[in-house]
């Protein structure tokens, strides 16, 4: 396989392996042995390792050969069996990957000084004409140890990516700095086809590497993070890398432009299934904005204006400064609370409330029935949330037809969590499109025409409002801008952000984008319930960025009456640092306390 070939596999994510040593080391044998040595004394548990990588979803297997060169062999007195040991690792892979041709088999070569660049070098040759797709020279820590890897690549007809271990300041052990590896890779006789990052102290540390080096190369970045190191916990040490917590910071990668995913020490089969479960699904909706159709010759309608949509479309166009509150629908389906509460919203002056759909991928009462209850019954307007997680295509169709039908003009469209994230692991996401898919959809439907390009019907339309959400505390906010670019140009008329707790951020957040757009935003203040709730945002949340100045306010306000007071006067504080430069605030009632959002909006 040549760089070409490997790259274009890297144009969508590409799912590596885990740790191989992590998991002999579980099957009783211990470190005295020659795990390399294994492919060709117990191969049957290094084919079952590899099976289990490839059950659960990987699409790259590395050979077990990390130390399998004749020099690092020879600690064992065995650097006479080199060639068969690589030769058998790779018939061992690809025979684990029989039946499944999209697998890769990578020949994995570990870290050296120049002093063994030959026999590193031979290893390499061994492992190419054996037959391995590409090579991985994997945890280097110097530029020494880049240099022999570099000169260990046999040909140009083998790709190769040269794997990383940097700190979170983006260095190596040694001291050197990413452009020192990126000037020397620039002059190697063989460029790699993608760099990769494994291993260094766990998928924090990893994450920190990776947003300082993502911008300073144009190649795919492959991230393999190790488990890391156990953290002290009320003085117990922990390991904190579950496979849950290991898929949260897969999704992070993701999003900053990662193009690899897998592990490496104490990462296994398991945190790799419960990864490939959660993200690949949503990496595919990334490339998925709206299918290509043939559009029928038809007559698409002017779509209505936005003033005339909805009470809510009129005020955006006016300029009026709105006010939303989100209530989550119940668990139940008993939805008297929620109408009583809605009730109360709009006495106080509420413009709208806000309905999640399915939030944190959790199984609620239908916003579309929630919503439907609280505009015939408390006579205040509604926004409606839609994810496209649960919903294919068709089914997304319908369901703006029903929000048509029973008036509820306003949705926002949000891309959604996959479902691994939330109460039900099992559950399979959809995504059929994204948020900008939705957009693209809808705006076709106020025209009167379908994704299919056939007509609604004779002088049939929709008149919905199109929202979407942005995150202003995004770790790639180049992306964010260019995801909302696209939101835009697809047909969105209003942005909700997520919960902001920090006005700078916000306000330079506005400023980009007003510089480019004119749309309108509103903000998402929250106000905290307590200290509590706002550890929960700050730990748990993804997107949410807590500065330490309100942690440490909350937490010295006393008890939890006056947390949950000091929680409003944040929020007040921080929606009249915005106020000027925003169109509308969206707040939510924490643990369904509405006086508690409604209480932002005084004096």
């Amino acid at each position: 396989m040549k760089n070409v070939d490997l790259r274009q596999k890297l144009q969508n994510v590409l799912i590596f392996d885990g740790g191989f040593g992590t998991e002999l080391y579980r099957r009783n044998f211990f470190v005295n042995t020659s795990y390399d040595d294994l492919c060709l004394t117990s191969p049957e548990v290094v084919a079952s390792i590899h099976q289990s990588y490839a059950d659960a979803g990987a699409e790259v297997l590395t050979t077990n050969t990390y130390n399998a060169n004749a020099a690092a062999l020879q600690q064992f007195g065995i650097a006479d069996r080199m060639e068969k040991i690589n030769q058998a690792a790779v018939a061992i892979a690809r025979k684990a990957a029989a039946g499944k041709p999209e697998i890769l088999i990578a020949g994995s070569i570990g870290p050296a000084k120049s002093k063994i660049a030959n026999a590193v070098a031979e290893q390499a040759a061994v492992l190419q004409n054996s037959g391995a797709d590409f090579l991985i020279f994997e945890s280097i820590s110097g530029m020494e140890e880049l240099s022999t890897a570099i000169n260990a690549v046999p040909s140009k007809d083998i790709a190769w990516i040269p794997s990383f271990v940097l700190d979170s300041e983006g260095k190596l052990a040694d001291g050197s700095d990413f452009r020192m590896i990126t000037n020397a890779l620039s002059q190697a006789g063989y460029p790699p086809a993608a760099i990769g990052l494994n291993c260094g102290n766990g998928p924090e540390t990893t994450l920190a590497a990776l947003e300082k080096i993502i911008r300073q190369t144009t190649l795919p970045v492959v991230v393999q993070p190790g488990s890391g190191v156990p953290k002290s916990v009320d003085n117990r040490f922990m390991q904190m890398t579950t496979p849950e917590y290991f898929t949260t910071y897969c999704m992070r990668y993701l999003n900053l432009g990662a193009k690899g995913l897998g592990g490496c020490c104490g990462i296994t089969p398991a945190h790799i299934a419960d990864m490939v479960r959660s993200l690949k699904p949503l990496a595919a909706s990334a490339e998925k904005a709206m299918p290509a159709v043939e559009i029928k010759e038809v007559q698409e309608l002017p779509a209505v204006p936005l003033a005339e949509k909805s009470s809510f479309g009129s005020k955006l166009a006016k300029g009026e400064f709105l006010r939303l509150i989100e209530m989550t629908p119940p668990k139940g389906f008993d939805l008297s609370a929620t109408v009583e509460k809605a009730k109360i919203c709009k006495a106080a002056g509420i413009d709208a409330i806000n309905i999640p759909d399915g939030p944190r991928a959790s199984c609620r009462i239908s916003q579309i029935i929630t919503a439907i209850e609280i505009q015939e019954k408390a006579g205040i307007e509604t926004v409606v949330h839609c994810c496209s997680r649960d919903r294919n295509l068709i089914s997304l169709q319908s369901m703006i037809l029903g929000c048509m039908a029973k008036n509820l003009r306003n949705i926002l469209f949000i891309t959604g969590d996959p479902p691994k994230l939330g109460d039900y692991p099992f559950s399979s996401g959809v995504f059929d499109v994204d948020s900008i898919g939705m957009v693209k959809l809808q705006s076709r439907l106020n025209r009167g025409i379908d994704a299919a390009g056939l007509l609604l019907g004779n002088n049939v339309q929709t008149a919905m409002v199109s929202g979407v959400g942005a995150d202003p505390n995004a770790i790639d906010l180049d992306r964010e801008y260019r995801r909302l670019e696209e939101k835009i140009a697809a047909g969105a008329e209003y942005i909700i952000t997520q919960p902001v707790f920090d006005p700078p951020t916000l306000l330079k957040f506005l400023r980009n984008v007003r510089s480019k757009f004119d749309i309108p935003v509103i903000a998402g203040v929250w106000p905290f319930a307590s200290y509590r709730n706002a550890l929960f945002m700050k730990n748990e949340v993804p997107g949410v960025i807590v500065p330490d100045w309100i942690m440490k306010a909350m937490e010295s306000a006393g008890d939890k009456e006056a947390q949950r007071q000091e929680g409003i006067r944040i929020a007040r504080q921080i929606l009249a640092e915005i106020r000027s430069e925003i169109n509308g605030v969206a707040t939510s009632a924490p643990f369904g306390n509405i006086n508690t959002a409604l209480a932002i909006f005084e004096n």
